[in-house]
């Protein structure tokens, strides 16, 4: 039997974080709080201390639920694999046309502010399509998705470009509203 209630949504990336001296919580990217774990350090002295978890496996547990998101992503979505800079602590690599990040870098720069979304260039310039482009780096495969999908970017597998499906169930950055269209041109 199916549910007649609206199919509600979580968007990646989920967060974890410690809410009290007692609570570790996982949030989805607008700010809901999916879920709280519970945890008690005062009680492991006692002998009923094992019906709870301390801090340590709450944060633990937390951290991997946190996770779960990346681990639903489409198998496309692979780390980069090689590369003069690539890190196994910042595996995904995505490139992005250096004549647009020149015109659109205050915009970017909002876009990524706005949505936690870290904007790491590894240094890296690559020759390709004719054109120039600057390699950025992420740990987490979201923000790697969303930089992708928000900038026109290209995926990149070794030194290769690789060229995922746009799916309607790709996580998305929030807007920038009321960018001055002035500063770079863009809204």
């Amino acid at each position: 039997m199916k549910s007649t209630l609206p199919v509600r949504r979580f968007p990646a990336p989920w967060s974890a974080y410690r809410e009290s001296e007692d609570c570790f919580s996982v949030c989805d990217a607008s700010g809901f709080r999916i879920l709280r774990i519970y945890c008690r350090d005062d009680l492991q002295q006692y002998t009923t201390g094992h019906n709870h978890l301390n801090s340590e496996e709450a944060r633990r547990l937390a951290c991997a639920i946190a996770q779960l998101p990346e681990l639903m992503m489409p198998a496309e979505f692979a780390p980069r694999g090689e590369g003069v800079r690539w890190r196994r602590e910042r595996p995904f690599h995505v490139a992005i046309q250096d004549i647009f990040a020149r015109a659109k870098w205050g915009w970017m720069e909002a876009m990524c502010r706005l949505n936690k979304v870290p904007m790491d260039r590894t240094g890296e310039k690559m020759e390709r399509e004719g054109q120039l482009w600057l390699v950025f780096e992420f740990e987490r495969l979201s923000d790697a998705i969303m930089f992708w999908d928000a900038f026109g970017g290209r995926w990149l597998l070794g030194y290769e470009f690789h060229y995922p499906k746009r799916t309607g169930n790709l996580p998305k950055m929030k807007p920038v509203k009321n960018w001055d269209t002035r500063q770079d041109g863009q809204r």
